[in-house]
């Protein structure tokens, strides 16, 4: 079991900058695939960010540029790193991990292990 607690959420103004943590806990050392993935109002659930346990990152390619994602495996920690924040990037966000063999894939189907997420609320 793998146990996933995001906070770093907030409201901001549009080209503001949020920095997202996710603290994980359980059989961390299992872990291959970490992801940050978000839900707007209305919206379906959509990837943001992943990154695996060689470091290898992808990005959706609405945040390009403006997002990082990061890991200290030493603190057990995801972080996303949010720079010039548009309304649009109003959500839910939630951080992902999944086991040996899960992959970004695995994780925008839903597998591996959720957090309950972090509200980001970007006004104009």
């Amino acid at each position: 079991q793998v146990h996933l607690v995001e906070s770093g959420g907030g409201s901001v103004q549009a080209g503001g900058s949020l920095r997202l943590s996710c603290a994980a806990s359980g059989y961390t050392g299992s872990i291959y695939y970490m992801g940050w993935f978000r839900q707007g109002p209305g919206k379906e659930r959509e990837g943001v960010a992943g990154i695996d346990s060689d470091g290898s990152t992808t990005y959706a390619d609405s945040v390009k540029g403006r997002f990082t994602i990061s890991q200290d495996n030493a603190k057990n920690t995801l972080y996303l790193q949010m720079n010039s924040l548009k309304p649009e990037d109003t959500a839910m966000y939630y951080c992902a991990a999944d086991l040996g063999g899960g992959s970004w894939y695995s994780l925008l189907r839903g597998l591996g292990y959720w957090g309950p997420g972090t509200q980001v609320t970007v006004s104009s």
